[in-house]
């Protein structure tokens, strides 16, 4: 690393991570739209995207912050009927799937990748679980290779690959993850 590379880092904004309120919610979206445009994600645009960020069961939701504007977020909650990974970790380790938290609607705003912004979300969103004295899970569409990869960089394991129904015309390959620091680890 030269001078003028060291010199680039180190100025650098180190996000800010906070708990969401319901005023980040158009910001957000803003975000998801473009991340959408981007990478596709979310496969499927919802209706409502502000209820869809906000989810059902919602334990916590959290943005990143970069120059006092959200750039990122994350979200934690309990398992619904779409959620393939609470259930093979049920199946791996012979705990209730009610022990298990989802991690969901992680983004990062393209324009601000490359500080560990999507690392300390899901940092984030995996200490609240583990506060609350559940098992952090994920599913992710396995054509996401980035989101993949970073959750497999921070030791997350993968627990299958599904195939998984999303409509009559739609089915996709899902992986699902859990985070690092369970009974099977053991």
């Amino acid at each position: 690393m030269n001078a003028q590379t060291h010199g680039a880092a180190a100025h650098r904004p180190a996000p800010g991570i906070r708990p969401r309120t319901d005023g980040d919610i158009a910001a957000c979206v803003a975000v998801l739209a473009d991340v959408h445009r981007a990478d596709g994600y979310p496969v499927n645009w919802p209706e409502r995207p502000g209820d869809w960020l906000r989810g059902a069961s919602l334990l916590g939701g959290w943005v990143a912050e970069l120059d006092g504007r959200p750039v990122g977020h994350v979200s934690l909650s309990r398992h619904g009927d779409g959620d393939l990974a609470p259930g093979l970790w049920s199946e791996r380790t012979g705990t209730s799937r009610d022990r298990t938290a989802v991690v969901g609607r992680l983004f990062v705003a393209p324009r601000a990748r490359g500080h560990g912004i999507g690392a300390a979300l899901l940092g984030r969103a995996t200490e609240e679980a583990r506060r609350r004295g559940l098992h952090p899970v994920l599913d992710v569409v396995a054509s996401d290779t980035a989101a993949a990869a970073l959750y497999e960089r921070l030791g997350w394991q993968r627990l299958a690959t599904v195939e998984q129904r999303w409509s009559p015309t739609q089915v996709v390959s899902v992986h699902c993850y859990a985070a690092p620091g369970g009974p099977a680890d053991r």
